[in-house]
């Protein structure tokens, strides 16, 4: 009830044009065939502009998983989808049921709750399909910096003009970009850390490459 309320309160929001509309129209149709349940909106309103209803949609993990595929027909505009997992194994197996995607944000309890095994688990997951994991934060705002990952999982982001001759452009042409955005500095991988894990290792930091350690509180 309480995010039902939260998606009614706010005005809808316009998409670009119509076929956005009828694009939009027609995935929701798509998801709610596929399993969905409609807890608000679920249509266009009246008027100038090309406006929808904030719509909120509701699956069980169950279902999902019984139609993953269909479950995430995109729907681009002001729709969103709840899976709600019953169980922690549950939510696993729906993280590895996950397509490729820009970004997925993963947000957890404080220090001391103990989630910190099944995040391990779950961003073990998570990182292989998107460009940008996120920690307590929604995939809004893109740092213009060479941190920042705009792409899916790998090879999305890489570039095709990498070639296969050469150092470093043979090795860039394999690499697996991706970006940590305000993931906590104990979550992080080691390569990451403020402190250099070898010594020895040779990373980017404020546009110079160095062995020694990050000043701290970099984006990564």
């Amino acid at each position: 009830a309480f995010a039902r309320n939260r998606f009614l309160s706010p005005p809808s929001g316009f998409l670009l044009n119509r076929s956005g509309l009828a694009a939009l129209e027609e995935a929701v149709a798509d998801l709610l065939r596929a399993g969905a349940e409609l807890l608000a909106g679920g249509k266009s309103l009246p008027g100038p502009g090309f406006l929808f209803e904030n719509t909120l949609l509701r699956a069980t993990g169950r279902a999902f998983l019984a139609a993953p595929r269909s479950l995430q027909r995109e729907a681009f505009g002001t729709t969103t989808l709840l899976v709600l997992a019953e169980k922690a194994e549950q939510l696993l197996e729906i993280a590895g049921e996950l397509e490729g995607t820009l970004a997925l944000s993963v947000f957890s309890g404080g220090r001391g709750c103990n989630d910190d095994p099944l995040y391990a688990r779950l961003a073990s997951l998570l990182a292989l399909k998107t460009g940008r994991l996120l920690n307590d934060k929604m995939p809004t705002g893109l740092a213009v910096v060479p941190s920042m990952v705009h792409g899916g999982p790998f090879p999305s982001t890489g570039h095709p003009g990498f070639t296969s001759v050469g150092i470093p452009a043979s090795l860039l042409r394999f690499t697996a970009l991706r970006c940590y955005d305000n993931v906590r500095p104990d979550r992080l991988p080691a390569a990451l850390a403020d402190r250099n894990p070898t010594g020895r290792m040779w990373r980017l930091i404020d546009g110079a490459w160095t062995q020694g350690d990050a000043p701290g509180n970099h984006q990564r």
